[in-house]
């Protein structure tokens, strides 16, 4: 029996192809093969079999064709191209180092099984894999790897959050930003976030411990195993939208030099159409595209074993393949549809920068979404901005507004406050403008506004009543988050308050901006004890996990409505603006028989609450420092009648 491997590539409008096999060191090719198409192509597909290649075999593809730039045709037989569908991609495109490495045999993956924690129960954890332990304070083998991202699995645990979603780890096809350098220091800048795609099948080198020679991949797997050992789910950030190829004008490196006008929207002149601001947008509703995006969550979740996905500026998604949005696109309703991934968790960030905006509005039952309108809301009503109570209260109840319509729950809602893109927590309370000029853009980029407040003084501050109030501020966050109907995201680092120095878009920032500085877990314990105890709080009542909105009715005989809006007298709520204190009663029907009340004061003035009847125990007050802001059922002190709630803060009592 023959010993070979079957190469095969789908190019239509290809006029040639070669396979290059190259040699084991990653040297130049050692042989070429052309694909006749009378005898190596069928229909689209043109493929041959080479006897003698196995697992580990370097190559690369040529493809010559069209050069016709107005028509969208950009071939160029002299550049090596990677296989689209390459599993491991070894060196770097940028440099012209990379080779694609024929991958076969088994994984032992023994006894794994994924987590499945329910959408409602899961706790999630941004984090970019070399971030987490890049920073010599993290005492780990292996800084800035998934095996070292394995060494803080105790950690992860620790904290109690149920899911890890990972920034790219697909192969990221531009690390040096050309011709671009920090003005402060002179050092070069690099894509440090790893929103540059390029190898959509292929774990990145960049994060494996030996040089990304071909390892990544079983270390990647290894990091899957370890993590789903511990109970916690693994995220994948995937970036269908555009891809590494952003300038037409530049050499081509995989989709451009197969088949440009399939893979990309192209307008009538030949350019691209940019609806991601990074050059190019992917054509993902043309049905060859379609099918790659399938396979390549297919086998994310089949050979990798992965949970779930995060959808990059997924709007572009809902583009016909002439651009125009659609409510439900074809690509968009077979993910959800699809029964491979019927189990899997599929996030959107439901809007793309050509001004495509469909919070609330994207796909149908199957996909929740990453809520922008959570982030600011909550931002603006913690910060004192006038008339923001009521929209605060349904963003900490699930965002009916969004997702009641269409017959989704708050489930559906990806609750955050911070995340990758944007400041901080600890930046969040501590600037109130962006401080970008290392990124050396002259401080034109990342967003203008943030609705933040810096508490009094920009930047850091030793004055012992600004950081008071910026300690105050980060525990009222964290709390919002975690009290809120919904599904918390926790930006990584946040719980003990990492900082970006007021750099809202570290993209470029590979060096200790971005990486966590693990020093400040003790320096800032107290927080961290805070945070941990905020998502134990949240996983012992189960009210929180609920995947119904409330309607203010009684949900059994005898109870009081399952939720009721108080003002400080302890009256109805009456929503006026100028009076911007709230709080709510959950009835104990809603929560294993133990009722809540909320109070949430982001005004500038201590305020007393009256409480509804009985003896009510205090559970968390921001207010207080460690560790009088939370306390164990136990020990927790005993409240009737009123409490004092002091300013910019939150107060949660039981009774049961």
């Amino acid at each position: 029996m023959e010993s070979g491997v079957h190469f095969a590539l789908v190019s239509r409008h290809a006029t040639r192809v070669w396979l290059c096999i190259f040699a084991d060191d990653g040297s130049g090719p050692i042989a070429e093969f052309e694909l006749e198409p009378d005898e190596c192509k069928k229909g689209d597909i043109w493929s041959i079999f080479v006897e003698g290649a196995s697992n580990g075999t370097p190559y690369m593809y040529r493809v010559d064709g069209l050069f016709e730039p107005r028509a969208g045709h950009r071939y160029d037989p002299s550049r090596y191209l990677l296989d689209p569908y390459a599993k491991r991609i070894m060196g770097h495109v940028w440099d012209n180092t990379a080779r694609c490495l024929v991958t076969a045999g088994d994984y032992d993956w023994g006894d794994d099984r994924p987590p499945r924690v329910p959408l409602s129960s899961t706790v999630i954890y941004e984090v970019h894999v070399k971030g987490l332990t890049a920073h010599p304070s993290s005492g780990v083998t292996h800084p800035g790897t998934y095996r070292g991202l394995i060494e803080k699995i105790p950690y992860l645990k620790e904290i109690g959050v149920t899911a890890v979603e990972l920034l790219p780890v697909h192969h990221c096809g531009e690390r040096p930003i050309k011709a671009r350098k920090n003005p402060n220091t002179g050092e070069p800048l690099f894509n440090y976030w790893g929103y540059q795609p390029i190898g959509y099948f292929a774990p990145d080198g960049w994060y494996a411990s030996g040089g990304g020679n071909g390892e990544q991949l079983d270390e990647f797997r290894d990091m899957v195993k370890a993590l789903h050992a511990a109970g916690i789910e693994v995220i994948v950030d995937v970036v269908f939208n555009h891809t590494a190829e952003s300038v037409e004008t530049e050499p081509n490196l995989c989709f451009r030099g197969i088949d440009n006008t399939v893979y990309y929207h192209v307008d009538r002149e030949g350019k691209y159409k940019n609806f991601t601001g990074c050059g190019n947008s992917v054509n993902c509703n043309h049905p060859i595209v379609r099918e790659f995006i399938m396979d390549c969550l297919h086998y994310w979740v089949n050979e990798l074993h992965v949970d779930g996905f995060r959808f990059d500026l997924a709007s572009v998604l809902n583009r016909d393949r002439y651009g125009n949005l659609l409510q439900n696109a074809p690509i968009v309703e077979q993910i959800a549809e699809d029964p491979l991934l019927c189990e899997t968790k599929l996030i959107a960030e439901p809007w793309d920068v050509a001004g495509a905006f469909q919070l609330g509005a994207f796909g149908e039952g199957r996909w929740a979404e990453w809520n922008s309108r959570f982030r600011d809301d909550v931002r603006r009503f913690w910060r004192g901005d006038v008339g923001m109570k009521g929209d605060f209260a349904k963003r900490i109840t699930g965002s009916p507004d969004l997702f009641q319509d269409d017959g989704r729950g708050p489930q559906h809602s990806i609750n955050y406050i911070t995340a990758h893109d944007g400041f901080t927590l600890h930046d969040l309370v501590s600037y109130n403008r962006k401080h970008n000029a290392d990124n050396g853009e002259c401080n034109r980029d990342g967003m203008d506004e943030n609705f933040s407040w810096n508490c009094g003084a920009e930047g850091e501050d030793d004055d012992p009543l600004v950081v008071a109030l910026r300690s105050r501020m980060r525990k009222n966050f964290l709390a919002t988050l975690f009290l809120s109907i919904g599904v918390p995201m926790l930006l990584g680092g946040d719980e003990f308050g990492r900082t970006q120095r007021g750099n809202n878009n570290a993209y470029c920032q590979d060096n200790e901006i971005s990486w966590f500085d693990w020093a400040l877990a003790q320096k800032n314990a107290d927080l961290l004890r805070f945070c941990k105890s905020l998502i134990r709080f949240r996983r012992e009542n189960p009210v929180f996990t609920r995947e119904t909105f409330f309607t203010g009715k009684p949900s059994r005989e005898g109870a009081q409505p399952d939720i009721l809006w108080f003002d400080a007298a302890g009256q109805p709520q009456q929503w006026f603006p100028h009076d911007p204190a709230l709080a709510c009663r959950i009835d104990p029907a809603e929560n294993s028989e133990t009722a809540l009340y909320m109070i949430f004061n982001p005004s500038n003035e201590m305020s007393e609450f009256v409480l509804p009847k009985g003896v009510w125990r205090l559970r968390i007050n921001t207010a207080q420092v460690a560790p009088f802001d939370f306390w164990e059922t136990e020990n927790a002190p005993e409240i009737s009648s009123k409490v004092r709630v002091g300013q910019k803060s939150l107060v949660v009592l039981t009774q049961q």
